[in-house]
């Protein structure tokens, strides 16, 4: 038996699932969201508890078994807390800068880079610790967003500037490791 697939989900209270066959609709405080799954997993409400049930030991049941459960256990997280991503800047001259809903991009290139949100994600920006959070409520597209983004300007091994991963660690933000390579060698005599 799966151990993620097996484990039930607590709906919690003023969270609302409606099952119809293999489509799932999460309404809850933050907002909705619906995802169709494969047929043959089994969703259902018992106990205030979502149960995914897998019909078969097969190899591929397995799998889909534990995926399933895990993005429901997705979707209630994201309507009831949201879901959050953290990137820094790190960069002599870059910088990211608030512009209405999108943000606006200095990372060296000959021209500012402005990224527009998609439906359900806000960005907000710490321009003192030069940090962008990327919020939403599906974290499949809190994740592709922030990625996207980190792609414009992926941290190089010199010098380390770009936009990296960071996220915050009880007291400061920790963040991403960076592979560091030596620069050129100096002339030898």
């Amino acid at each position: 038996m799966s151990r993620v697939g097996k484990k039930p989900i607590p709906i919690p209270p003023g969270v609302q699932v409606r099952i119809e066959g293999s489509t799932v609709t999460v309404t809850g405080p933050k907002g909705t969201l619906t995802q169709t799954f494969h047929p043959s997993m089994q969703i259902s409400i018992e106990d205030g508890h979502l149960v995914v049930r897998r019909p078969s030991d097969d190899r591929k049941h397995k799998a889909l078994h534990g995926l399933t459960r895990a993005l429901l256990a997705n979707m209630v997280t994201g309507v009831t807390q949201g879901f959050q991503q953290h990137l820094r800047i790190e960069g002599v001259g870059y910088r990211a800068e608030p512009m209405g809903k999108a943000i606006v991009l200095y990372l060296g290139y000959s021209h500012p880079i402005v990224v527009e949100p998609p439906e359900g994600i806000t960005f907000e920006v710490n321009t003192r610790d030069r940090i962008i959070t990327v919020s939403g409520i599906d974290k499949q597209q809190v994740g592709q967003v922030a990625a996207k983004i980190r792609a414009l300007r992926p941290p190089e091994p010199y010098k380390g500037k770009g936009i990296r991963y960071t996220y915050w660690k009880g007291d400061h933000w920790e963040d991403e490791p960076i592979r560091r390579k030596a620069g050129k060698a100096g002339k030898a005599k």
